[in-house]
């Protein structure tokens, strides 16, 4: 990874809190330089905040980097990035996991907007966004995150796309494509977009994209360890009981190696967009589609019945429906129109006003086998209009209004949520002030959330306001120390509230909680950033310590043969750690030979009685790599090693930990441009098992083996 872009910003922090679209404003990179290729400096997308570092950090993925880590979901996408792992629930679903938190406290964004999608509500649900369309990845961390809503507690990745194009091509037309080819799950894909400048203030874009799959193979066995153990001992028993066929069928099973069946996918999209640009601000507008059809894979011995199993009863057949008889497979389909603007309002004491809106039509359809188990739809609608000011001696900030809607339903034998509507209105403001070496911000969000479930006859309200505070200071040229403390509140969810039924794609009864109180943090953070020559250091402590804090996890009971998860609340700790750096360590032939290392632990605990630990918290992981940075060509060699996850929550299973041995060349072949890029990737060389602890389906749902990919990237 280049040198410049490897850390997180100091100088971009903030950038998308207020989700300022924008023009994009130029700004230095962290390392404090150029692009070692191009001179351009990064991109900063506010063009209001200055320092970006007191209430935040922020990671930048983007370009070749971008490029090489890309996978079909945007949480596989960024688990390289410090204090990012991933549910990884499939190879079609996989939502980023920030700090050790998911779900309802990380937000997924499209330019500062929501997704619209139900990504937040199962880990088995796919995020809306083709990471081929992606052009930047920012990842936010820490209190300021919590300008994004109430729900960013964990942190905020927000991605940016050119369906609105923000500036007319010098050229009148600009064109991107990226494709590839991986061997690990057969994996075909290219994505491509055209700008075209229809006069010298409209600009119209198209973009599309299409990936295909097969079931990923993987190295080592398909099951862990205790899975194995549960399948060859039901071998046992029905080797005992004279059933030989059925006692070999299994112990194949618990010995399968190689594809995990049931992975396969197919993604497209399509999208269209035109903008207004000129002197006085800018108006755009886009349309996109998504259609994706991906596999859920099954837990051995989920075959399950529900409803009345005496013989008498079947005869009812609303009541005799037999899960297992095929595979589970979700096709999901969203429409999505968003609206951006940006109006300059001068000299005075507003620079300018924004506007930013987005509405989704999403539905999804989990088939078992041929036949239509549940049908999922959510339509939505979020806005934000925000004002930023002018700087005035030291003092700029932005403030602004944001609301969203969404109307939820689940139709179908394993509908867990009741039809529900939430309603969220928020007003929020960032405001920095520096003083010499001295740099002060401070943020506050007040959110009214409305979540009602018509069915149930059942409407909670809530009143939540949340706060942060922080102070950054230079003890020296290119040393800076930061301090912040934030007070968040959340409102809980309709799936927290509402949930009671079977779920067979995540293969569990979930059970909401109606009675639910709002979840309260207080948190703090402590950070030190060097930006000295050729070496780069950023560490971050943090704590959270939650009232009422909510999460789900397994009862130890079964509901028509699937495990009880229920929701709790209860106070509890979340504190833990990233570190960054990355050194210059010499000059050879020509070629910059760089040296970086990312670490990063999450501990979480519930309080009160004997302390449980919190589910699925990834465990400590530190990356390492050494790097050769030429003109033309970059080589790349590096380590991930990933501890065991022995602090387990009741009835967690633990995970073992592991070492992936990775390696990359990418190569310009065009003189003095970086127009294209062809990237050789080898990840998990050594081909072993490895299994993320944050996922639902570790046990049987392993990364993938030994993996080579090929990767063209073209900017023209």
């Amino acid at each position: 990874m280049r040198l410049p872009k490897h850390l997180p910003s100091a100088t971009a922090g903030l950038a998308l809190i207020l989700a300022a679209p924008a023009y994009a404003q130029q700004a230095p990179r962290s390392g404090g330089g150029d692009d070692l290729h191009t001179g351009d400096p990064i991109i900063v997308t506010a063009p209001y905040v200055r320092d970006l570092d007191i209430l935040g950090n922020i990671s930048v993925l983007e370009g070749d980097e971008l490029a090489r880590d890309l996978r079909s979901q945007i949480g596989d996408t960024l688990t390289r990035q410090p204090g990012v792992s991933a549910t990884s629930f499939s190879p079609g679903a996989s939502r980023p996991v920030l700090r050790g938190f998911s779900g309802e406290r990380v937000r997924v964004l499209t330019d500062g907007i929501g997704s619209i999608d139900v990504s937040n509500t199962s880990a088995d649900h796919a995020v809306t966004i083709d990471p081929l369309t992606v052009s930047r990845v920012e990842i936010l961390r820490g209190p300021a995150v919590l300008l994004f809503g109430s729900q960013a507690i964990g942190g905020a990745v927000n991605l940016f796309d050119r369906r609105i194009p923000r500036k007319v091509p010098e050229d009148h037309v600009h064109v991107d494509v990226l494709g590839g080819y991986a061997t690990a799950a057969d994996d075909r894909n290219v994505g491509a977009s055209v700008d075209v400048a229809l006069s010298s203030q409209i600009v119209a874009h198209v973009d599309g994209s299409w990936r295909k799959t097969g079931d990923v193979r993987t190295g080592g066995y398909v099951f862990a360890p205790g899975l194995r153990d549960d399948l060859l001992h039901l071998a046992e028993h029905e080797a005992e009981e004279g059933h030989d066929e059925e006692a070999a069928e299994l112990t194949e099973q618990a010995n399968s190696r190689g594809k995990v069946a049931n992975t396969g996918s197919e993604t497209w999209t399509a999208a269209g967009g035109l903008s207004l640009i000129n002197d006085g601000g800018q108006l755009g507008i886009s349309i996109a589609y998504f259609d994706s059809k991906y596999g859920v894979p099954s837990r051995p011995g989920t075959e399950h019945h529900h409803g009345d199993e005496d013989e008498d009863d079947h005869d009812d057949d609303d009541h005799d429906h037999e899960h297992g008889e095929g595979p589970v497979t979700i096709g999901l389909k969203q429409w999505r129109a968003d609206l951006r603007g940006e109006v300059e309002l001068g000299d005075g004491l507003f620079d300018k006003l924004r506007i930013r809106a987005g509405f989704a039509d999403y539905k999804h359809t989990e088939f078992e086998g041929d036949e239509v188990g549940t049908i999922f739809t959510n339509k939505g609608v979020e806005g934000r209009l925000e004002l930023a000011q002018n700087d005035r001696g030291g003092w700029r900030g932005a403030s602004g209004v944001q609301y969203s809607h969404r109307d939820f339903d689940a139709v179908g034998a394993e509908a867990f949520v009741p039809r529900n509507l939430t309603d969220q209105f928020a007003l929020f403001t960032l405001q920095e002030w520096s003083i010499g070496a001295l740099g002060l911000e401070a943020a506050a969000r007040y959110e009214k959330t409305d979540v009602r479930a018509p069915t149930l006859g059942i409407s909670r309200n809530f009143d939540t306001f949340s706060g942060a505070l922080g102070a950054s200071y230079e003890v020296m040229p290119g040393v800076k120390i930061a301090l912040s403390g934030a007070r968040a509140v959340r409102a809980p969810s309709a799936e927290e509230l509402f949930s009671d039924g079977l779920h067979i794609a995540t293969q569990s009864y979930e059970l909401g909680d109606p009675d639910l109180k709002r979840e309260a943090s207080w948190g703090g953070e402590a950070s030190v950033k060097v930006n000295s020559g050729g070496f780069h250091l950023a560490l971050a402590a943090y704590s959270n310590w939650f009232d009422d804090f909510i999460y789900s996890a397994a009862t130890g009971e079964e509901e028509d043969e699937l495990p009880v998860f229920q929701y709790y609340q209860r106070d509890a700790r979340v504190w833990g750690f990233e570190a960054e750096a990355s050194a210059r360590l010499a000059e050879i032939g020509g070629f910059a030979i760089v040296g970086d290392v990312t670490a990063d632990m999450t501990r979480a605990k519930i309080r009160g009685g004997a302390d449980q630990n919190v589910p699925r918290i990834p465990p400590l992981r530190i990356l390492g790599g050494l790097e050769a940075q030429g003109d033309r060509i970059d080589a790349r060699a590096e380590v991930e090693w990933t501890d065991d996850q022995t602090r387990i929550a009741p009835h967690e299973t633990p995970t073992k930990g592991f070492t992936l041995v990775n390696a990359s060349i990418s190569w310009r072949p065009l003189p003095s441009s970086d127009n294209l890029t062809l990237m050789l990737s080898a990840n998990n060389i050594f081909d072993v098992e490895a299994r993320r602890h944050a996922s639902f389906t570790k046990d049987y749902v392993p990364l993938a083996g030994r993996d080579f990919r090929i990767t063209a990237r073209a900017s023209f």
